[in-house]
């Protein structure tokens, strides 16, 4: 690939995740206004707010499967095209449609469009890659729609106040719609798998599910419920520890504030970080050396976090853990792109989607089953960091491997 066609390249990742940001604006803000304004969305009870944030995850899991049938038979574009209508038909009826029954439909809608678009953004990145870009792709890629979390985080609990849930609602979902024109100019006409069939040979089925590939599944699994543990009681770690609030600067910061601008600090440096990891693990050593350390770090934090340190020292692990969330999230995605390219590109990313999404659903259930038990999130967090050395101790066997023959061919030539 010329310097001119990697530049083109990237120009039309870049673009789709601009198009995936831009959907996202609605889906954040009801993360931060929906608990507050539930009134007027039409509901009745603060419990619908709980089941109206998570059906849309739960709609993905049977759903991930139907995508990508879909995708065997449609093109990359008619994908996209359906996911961004999609998105902006829910995000404007978050705006019009008032009730409860009404506005569980629409988020599951939003479920199917946000599978469309999470699978689209995959399959645009393994289109559009090579084994000397792909990390790097896929974290520019990712780090491009968490913008579009950021932006639905901090302009939607600003506008919503005041001018209305209702009109904010209905912006956010017209400027949905601008992906519309920029997938009609960017993404070309074509099977969604691009030059790799969308079926595996009849003889060669069975190769798709190699041991890689079953670990890359698995491993997502563990590390989306391991994140989404984190991310469900991030705000909660810090209201036990500091049920007062935490002074800053003669100011006393909240649990939620502090959080959302923990949050809001990752989603910022994503677009820099995520590309940075992945692009450091294009080179020729590979992407299992970040991985093992970012398992590492991941674990020395989740160690540290459930006990009671000095504020500015547990805020400094959180943002640490955070880190290895990006780097460990850039470098899966990676890995499983990496085996899709090889096998099959749709029937492995389809697993790893459900895989990941099955992990986040399990995360914040596992999380408070046990957060009431005397040590219980002490406990969970201890846990979460076992696994991740478990995770690491597995991968371990494959970078000896190589070690081993990497020697073996060093000996041969000399």
């Amino acid at each position: 690939m010329t310097g001119g066609d990697s530049a083109k390249e990237r120009r039309q990742i870049v673009i789709v995740g601009i198009v995936t940001a831009l959907t996202l604006f609605g889906d954040s803000m009801l993360y931060i206004v929906l608990p507050v304004y539930w009134k007027e969305a039409g509901l009745d009870a603060l419990w619908q707010v709980g089941v109206l944030l998570s059906v849309n995850r739960l709609v993905r899991l049977p759903l991930n499967p139907l995508i990508g049938w879909l995708y065997h038979r449609m093109s990359l574009r008619t994908g996209l095209f359906m996911s961004v209508g999609l998105a902006a038909l829910t995000t404007v009826g978050y705006g019009i449609f008032k009730g409860f029954v009404l506005w569980v439909a629409l988020r599951a809608i939003w479920g199917i469009a946000w599978s469309l678009l999470r699978m689209g953004g995959f399959l645009t990145v393994i289109r559009y890659s090579d084994d000397t870009n792909r990390g790097r792709f896929m974290g520019t890629y990712n780090g491009l729609w968490r913008l579009g979390s950021l932006v639905g985080v901090l302009f939607g609990g600003l506008l919503v106040p005041m001018i209305g849930l209702s009109a904010v609602s209905i912006l956010f979902g017209i400027m949905a719609l601008i992906g519309l024109p920029l997938i009609a100019v960017s993404i070309s006409k074509g099977k969604a798998s691009g030059t790799h069939q969308l079926d595996s040979p009849r003889g060669v089925r069975n190769t798709v599910w190699s041991l890689q590939v079953k670990k890359i599944v698995i491993s997502g699994l563990m590390i989306s419920l391991l994140h989404a543990v984190f991310g469900a009681t991030l705000t909660y770690l810090i209201d036990t520890s500091h049920p007062s609030g935490i002074p800053w600067f003669g100011l006393i910061i909240g649990s939620t504030a502090l959080g959302g601008v923990l949050t809001a600090l990752r989603c910022a440096w994503e677009p820099f970080l995520a590309s940075w990891f992945g692009h450091h693990t294009d080179g020729p050593r590979g992407r299992l050396p970040l991985f093992m350390v970012s398992l590492a770090g991941a674990a020395a934090g989740y160690a540290l976090l459930p006990w009671q340190l000095p504020i500015g020292i547990w805020i400094g692990i959180v943002i640490f853990v955070m880190i290895t969330s990006t780097a460990l999230g850039t470098v899966m995605d990676a890995m499983a792109s990496d085996a899709a390219k090889k096998t099959s590109v749709i029937t492995v990313m389809t697993a790893y989607s459900v895989s990941t999404d099955l992990g986040a659903a399990i995360g914040p259930t596992l999380i408070y089953w046990v957060v009431g038990l005397q040590y219980g999130m002490t406990s969970m967090y201890l846990a979460c960091a076992a696994v991740f050395i478990g995770i690491g101790l597995w991968y371990w066997q494959d970078g000896t491997r190589k070690g081993r023959r990497v020697l073996g061919e060093e000996a041969d030539i000399s």
